[in-house]
């Protein structure tokens, strides 16, 4: 069995100041706003115009946020918003992208 190599935050230890502040950078909300609008997707899916370390510490920093799941894909990583976020904090991520726009 392979173990996942993604340590992911019980959602009950989620808490709104470190979603806030997940939200809070211009590329982090942009790739909120992609999982909402088109579901799961690879890393390189994301057109976020920068090296591929600082694209990782962004992800780090939603999934440890608790907004994001990460999982293993082979060699690749597929990133989905995480389904119980909608019940902890109902209608938060899509009002937070609306007003950014």
């Amino acid at each position: 069995m392979v173990q996942d190599a993604y340590q992911h935050p019980a959602i009950a230890d989620v808490t709104l100041p470190e979603v806030l502040h997940a939200l809070s950078d211009p590329l982090r909300l942009s790739i909120v706003a992609a999982l909402l609008a088109g579901g799961p997707r690879g890393w390189g899916a994301f057109d976020a115009q920068v090296a591929a370390s600082t694209l990782s510490h962004h992800m780090k920093v939603l999934r440890h946020a608790g907004l994001i799941l990460t999982t293993r894909d082979g060699t690749r990583c597929q990133v989905a918003l995480r389904p119980e976020i909608e019940t902890r904090f109902p209608g938060l991520l899509a009002t937070v992208v609306a007003l950014a726009e």
